[in-house]
C-alpha cells in the first residue's frame, strides 16, 4: 500500500491559535495531527472539524497524545503564552519528535523558550497580533540558533499555509499590541456602560475608521480569556489603569465565555464557527417623512452632506453666508460629481439627475418649507446655538431639525431651537459622499417618530446608522482618540520609532493606516481639539490631551495638510518631533 504523500503538520493547543493552524493546514490540503490535553477542546473543535469537509475527519486527527507526533514533518505549539507551560510542551515535543518546531508567541523570548526546549536548533518563533486566516500576517522569528534547515521548513510552511509574512519586530509589535488591547478594553467598558449596542460599537468602528472587525467582534476571535490575560500581564508591568480589564470581561472570562473558541463571547457562534445575529432590532416606529432637504453652511461637510442628498433624489437647498459662497460651494459639488463619475462611483445620468436638485440661498427663511434641514457649520457651540434659535423660529411645524456636531453637545442646540422634540444629530464622516457611516444621536427629548425619520432618511441614502445617546464623541471619536493619544505618548519614551509602530499596527492588525498616520490624515489641529472637547466634557484620563500633540501643533504642524507633521511626503519628521520635545519640556518646567 503507498503511503500518503501530503505533509503531515502537528499541532499543540487548540485554542484560538491552534484551530486556526488547523483549518489552514487542512485547507493547504496538509494531514494534520491537532494535540490538546483538554477534552472539552477535542470535542469542540471535532464538531467544527466534521464541518469544514466530508474529509476532513480522515484528514485531521484529534488527540490528547503528544505521542502521536511522531512522524510529523513540522509541528506548531500554540498553547497558551506562558513560559513554565511553553517549555513544558516544548520538551514533551522533543521527545517524541525530531521536527522543526515553529512555537507561536507575541510576548515571550524566542531565544529563551529555544534554549529551555533543549534544541535550541529546532525552535523558530512565529509572531502574530491576531490569530492567521487566509492569506493573514505573520512574522518569523529565527534565533541566533535556528538551522537553516528549520528556517527553510518554518518559510515553506508559511508559503504552503499561503499566508503573508512581514517584519514586525518585538518592540513595535509589544506597542501595537498596547495600543489595541488598551481600546478593545475602553469598547468592553463603553458597552457595559450602556452607551451603545453591541452591533453598533462594532459596526462604527468598522465603518467610521475602516476596521476589519469591531472591537467586540476581534474579542471574540482573539479569544476574552487571551485578551484578559494580556491586558492584566500589561498592568502588571505598566501601572496604567488603561490595561486594567473592565469587570464585563472579567466577568465573561469567569463564566466561560471566551469567544469564538468556545461558541460564545460577544456574539454566538455555530460548529463552523460562523456567528449569528443574536441581538434583536429595535421596533418599528413610523417616522417623520422626508423629501426635501436644506443644509446650512457651505463649507466641506456641508458640500459633501448636500452631494449626497441630491444624489439620493432629495431636493436640496443649500443656504451660505452670502451669493458667492453659496455659487462657490456648487461649483465645487459639481467637480466633485463629475470625478465620482469618471471614477466610476456614479453614473453620468446621475450626476445629470442630482445637479438639477441643487439650488443656492442665502437667507435663512429659505428653509421654512423644508422637511430636514441639517446644519454643517463650523463647530463652535456658540455659532450652531444661534443658528438652531433662527431655525426654531423658521422652520415648519414637524420638520426635522439636525445638527453634524462631531464632539459637542446636540442638547445643547436642541435648547436653542426651542423645539427639542424635533432635533437630532446626524454626524456624517467625511467625505460624506463616500463614507456609508452616521452617526445618529438623540438626546433626552428627540420624539421617536424624529429619530426614526432621521434613520429612514439616512437608510435612503444607502448609508448605515449607529445609534447612540447624547454623549462627547458618541462612538467614534470616544473610542478613536484615546487610542491616538495613546500612540502619540509613546514618543516621550527614548526608542519609539513611529514608522515602525505604524506598520505594526497596519501588518500586525489589520488597520488600513497605523495610528500616526492616521493623525496625519485627520489633521493634528482637528485631533488635538477633539482630545480637549473630549476631555473639557468627560473629564476621563484616558481623553487628556496629549502633551506632545499639543507641542507639536503649537510649532505649526498640522499633518497632512501642510505636510508637516509626523510625517512630511511620507518621511517622519524628526526635527519637528525634537521641537515638540524641547516644547513639552518647557511646559513641564513650568507647572
Amino acid at each position: 500500500m503507498m503511503s500518503d504523500p501530503r505533509p503531515l503538520t502537528g499541532i499543540v493547543g487548540l485554542g484560538t491559535v491552534g484551530e486556526a493552524f488547523m483549518r489552514l493546514a487542512h485547507q493547504a490540503g496538509h494531514r494534520v495531527v491537532a494535540v490538546d490535553t483538554a477534552p472539552d477542546a477535542l470535542v469542540r473543535v471535532g464538531n467544527r472539524r466534521n464541518a469544514l469537509t466530508t474529509d476532513a475527519a480522515e484528514s485531521v486527527v484529534l488527540t490528547h497524545e503528544v505521542a502521536e507526533l511522531t512522524d510529523a514533518s513540522l509541528v506548531i505549539e500554540a498553547v497558551p503564552d506562558d513560559l513554565a507551560v511553553k517549555t513544558d510542551v516544548l520538551r514533551q515535543i522533543g521527545e517524541v519528535s525530531q521536527a522543526p518546531v515553529l512555537t507561536t508567541t507575541a510576548a515571550l523570548s524566542v531565544p529563551h523558550l529555544a534554549i529551555a526546549s533543549g534544541r535550541p536548533e529546532m525552535i523558530v518563533g512565529l509572531r502574530f497580533l491576531v490569530p492567521p486566516g487566509p492569506a493573514g500576517a505573520v512574522e518569523l522569528v529565527p534565533t541566533a540558533l535556528t538551522s537553516q534547515a528549520t528556517q527553510s521548513a518554518a518559510d515553506a510552511l508559511i508559503n504552503g499555509l499561503g499566508l503573508t509574512r512581514v517584519e514586525i519586530g518585538t518592540g513595535p509589535a509589544a506597542d501595537a499590541t498596547a495600543l489595541v488591547m488598551a481600546y478593545l478594553n475602553q469598547s468592553v467598558a463603553f458597552l457595559d456602560a450602556g452607551h451603545s449596542t453591541r452591533d453598533d460599537i462594532d459596526t462604527a468602528m468598522r465603518l467610521g475608521c475602516g476596521l476589519p472587525a469591531g472591537p467586540l467582534c476581534l474579542l471574540d476571535i482573539i479569544g476574552l480569556d487571551t485578551v484578559h490575560a494580556t491586558l492584566t500581564r500589561l498592568h502588571q508591568q505598566t501601572g496604567d489603569t488603561s490595561f486594567t480589564p473592565a469587570p464585563l470581561l472579567t466577568h465573561m472570562v469567569e463564566s466561560g465565555y471566551l469567544g469564538r473558541k468556545t461558541g460564545e463571547g460577544f456574539y454566538l457562534y455555530d460548529e463552523g464557527g460562523r456567528s449569528g445575529g443574536d441581538e434583536p432590532d429595535d421596533p418599528a416606529t413610523t417616522g417623520r417623512p422626508v423629501r426635501t432637504v436644506a443644509v446650512i453652511g457651505s463649507g466641506v461637510m456641508a458640500r459633501g452632506i448636500a452631494e449626497a442628498t441630491a444624489t439620493g433624489g432629495h431636493p436640496t437647498l443649500l443656504v451660505a453666508r452670502s451669493g458667492e459662497k453659496a455659487e462657490t460651494a456648487l461649483a465645487a459639488i459639481a467637480e466633485s460629481l463629475m470625478r465620482s463619475v469618471r471614477r466610476g462611483k456614479i453614473s453620468a445620468q446621475q450626476k445629470a439627475a442630482a445637479l438639477p436638485l441643487l439650488a443656492p440661498a442665502t437667507d435663512m427663511r429659505a428653509v421654512a418649507d423644508h422637511d430636514l434641514i441639517i446644519e454643517a457649520v463650523a463647530e463652535d457651540l456658540d455659532v450652531k446655538r444661534s443658528i438652531f434659535s433662527r431655525l426654531g423660529a423658521v422652520a415648519t411645524p414637524g420638520a426635522i431639525l439636525a445638527t453634524t456636531t462631531s464632539s459637542l453637545s446636540v442638547t445643547a442646540c436642541a435648547q436653542a431651537s426651542g423645539r427639542p422634540a424635533d432635533v437630532v444629530g446626524l454626524h456624517f464622516f467625511n467625505p460624506a459622499p463616500v463614507l456609508r457611516l452616521v452617526e445618529l444621536i438623540r438626546t433626552n427629548d428627540t420624539a421617536d417618530d424624529v429619530f426614526a425619520g432621521a434613520r429612514a432618511f439616512v437608510a435612503g441614502l444607502g448609508k448605515t446608522t449607529v445609534s447612540c445617546p447624547d454623549r462627547a464623541g458618541f462612538i467614534v471619536n470616544s473610542l478613536l482618540f484615546p487610542y491616538l493619544g495613546s500612540a502619540v505618548n509613546l514618543l516621550q519614551r527614548p526608542g519609539t520609532d513611529i514608522e515602525a509602530t505604524d506598520t505594526a499596527v497596519r501588518h500586525g492588525f489589520g488597520h488600513p493606516m497605523g495610528p500616526f498616520e492616521l493623525l496625519d490624515t485627520i489633521g493634528l489641529d482637528v485631533s488635538l481639539a477633539i482630545q480637549h472637547r473630549l476631555y473639557d466634557q468627560l473629564a476621563q484620563p484616558e481623553h487628556q490631551p496629549a502633551p506632545l500633540l499639543e507641542a507639536l501643533v503649537a510649532t505649526g504642524a498640522l499633518g497632512r495638510k501642510n505636510q508637516r507633521g509626523f510625517r512630511a511626503g511620507g518621511s517622519v519628521q524628526p526635527m519637528a518631533l525634537a521641537r515638540s520635545r524641547d516644547a513639552v519640556s518647557d511646559l513641564h518646567s513650568f507647572r
